[in-house]
């Protein structure tokens, strides 16, 4: 057997005007697949030796209900059938699915009565045969289409419309082509040489040797470079302005964190809701940390057990096995408190410092057009002797007003490690009103007199999401657009450069 395209070319070659008709009817002549036929022939024209015009022919197929019909009959012939059997008492409609099916007798039944061979009995319900046998003209039509290899033409309009409407046959449309002589026609292909290479060159082989087309005016394909996500616009924005006022950023790239960091150096309780399951991500593998500081560790149960610096604690037995439970970390401040006990305990003694982060956190949240499970938590914090209250708001302030959010208020508000708290609320140009968009508080004693701290030592600390800032920023109304799965990667090609301008740069501007 000949490969297609020897088959296609020696089709050919018989004279000059020579085609090949259709090349469906040429692939099942030859026992060639069809696509591959059709695969060479395009290659052969794009080397110009043939031309192709395209075909396209539509017929019908009979679906598997059509194919049941054609062997055994119609459903209305096979119910007709049962109901004659049955004689003038007829059949109920559970005996009549039993005789022929719920599926034919479904169907069936309805086109009796239409067609008026069968009636239903008012006294008991039966179905009684009027007529003793029928033209099965839907069996019929399926035959003269088959028999037609599926030509519409073979049926009139009005049979057709009845077949589809009972989904029996639907119409395919079929592309193919005929294939003509092209401009560079031979009996056989001669590959062309894309390339001139060395040893053309040594041969002398490149004199008789058929190259392909070069087109030298072309431009190459531009090479698309990467662009930052939003996020990571703002993200870089926002590390900028905080390294301006002397913050240092804390190594963040440890996702999984114990309960001990996450929760218990924060004096935060083994009871409280947020260390539930329907809250965190716990770890099955592996479920444990290896060791956390053992002194610390300690210091931070009794504190929990029976208190410190003016606190009672909790009054509970602190479980070594709940502060050991590997989690997805719930906020970065997991970090803050590991640095917050290197600062304490390193050589030299304590210093004061400003520390930030931005990364990503965990919470087993419903998902919705605001909340996701995973996000980014901004959070900033400084460390120094007898700070106050008036030195977090201030600091906030500092920082709002570099990112253009001029308008602030504070509400107190409970967090379990800071005492006094407060939420943020800024005011929203664009919604004209006040939403919230950060938290923040002083570090309680009872979490930073286990670290080694010295007493008149306080510290401060804000967070706040990135996605909400971006959110508004980028006027995007659903996070699932701007994080995860749904995010339209042309949205991060075409977003602008993020800029954030304070009030002293827009006073310059006017």
């Amino acid at each position: 057997m000949s490969d297609p395209e020897s088959a296609i070319l020696s089709a050919l070659a018989s004279e000059e005007g020579s085609t090949i008709a259709d090349t469906y009817a040429f692939a099942a002549s030859h026992n060639f697949d069809h696509n591959q036929v059709v695969g060479v022939s395009k290659s052969l024209e794009g080397d110009a030796y043939v031309t192709l015009k395209e075909l396209s022919t539509q017929f019908f197929v009979l679906q598997k209900e059509a194919s049941d019909i054609s062997t055994n009959g119609s459903q209305e012939i096979r119910v007709l059938g049962a109901l004659v059997k049955a004689g003038d008492a007829g059949l109920s409609i559970p005996a009549l699915q039993q005789e022929v099916g719920k599926d034919i007798s479904k169907i069936g039944m309805g086109n009796c009565l239409k067609n008026k061979w069968a009636k239903k009995d008012k006294a008991s319900g039966n179905l009684i045969a009027i007529v003793s046998e029928a033209k099965d003209e839907v069996r019929e039509q399926l035959a003269a289409l088959q028999a037609a290899n599926g030509d519409p033409k073979a049926l009139d309009d009005k049979s057709v419309t009845a077949l589809k409407r009972r989904k029996l046959i639907s119409l395919v449309t079929r592309k193919s082509y005929t294939v003509s002589r092209g401009a560079d026609y031979q009996p056989k292909r001669v590959k062309k040489a894309a390339d001139l290479t060395k040893e053309m060159l040594d041969s002398g082989s490149y004199k008789t040797t058929t190259f392909k087309e070069y087109n030298f005016q072309t431009l190459g394909e531009s090479v698309g470079g990467g662009y930052l996500h939003p996020l990571l616009k703002v993200r870089a924005e926002f590390r900028k302005i905080l390294m301006q006022m002397g913050f240092q950023e804390m190594p963040t790239s440890k996702w999984v964190e114990s309960s001990f960091w996450n929760f218990d150096s924060l004096f935060q309780p083994q009871s409280h809701p947020a260390r539930d399951a329907h809250d965190t991500f716990f770890i099955k593998e592996p479920a444990e940390t290896v060791s956390v500081p053992e002194d610390y560790y300690e210091r931070v149960k009794t504190m929990h057990e029976s208190g410190g610096s003016g606190s009672i604690g909790y009054r509970y037995d602190f479980k070594r096995e709940e502060a050991f439970k590997n989690l997805l970390r719930t906020h970065t401040t997991a970090i803050s408190s590991q640095m917050l006990y290197k600062l304490a305990n390193q050589e030299g003694g304590f210093q004061p410092a400003r520390y930030f982060s931005i990364d990503r956190v965990f919470r087993n949240e419903t998902m919705d057009a605001t909340h996701l499970c995973e996000f980014h938590q901004v959070e900033g914090l400084v460390a120094d002797y007898d700070l106050s209250l008036g030195d977090l708001i201030g600091t906030i302030e500092t920082f709002f007003n570099k990112i253009g959010i001029t308008k602030l208020r504070f509400k107190p508000a409970f967090n379990p490690y800071t005492e006094p708290s407060m939420e943020i609320f800024g005011y929203h140009p664009d919604l004209k009103k006040w939403t919230e968009i950060g938290n923040s508080g002083m570090f309680r004693p009872e979490m930073l007199a286990p670290m080694g701290l010295p007493e008149n030592v306080r510290v401060i600390a804000w967070g706040l999401s990135l996605e909400r800032p971006t959110m508004i920023k980028y006027r995007i109304d659903n996070i699932r657009n701007l994080f995860g799965h749904k995010v339209d990667l042309a949205m991060t090609k075409n977003a602008p450069i993020c800029r954030f301008e304070g009030e002293e740069e827009e006073k310059q501007q006017q």
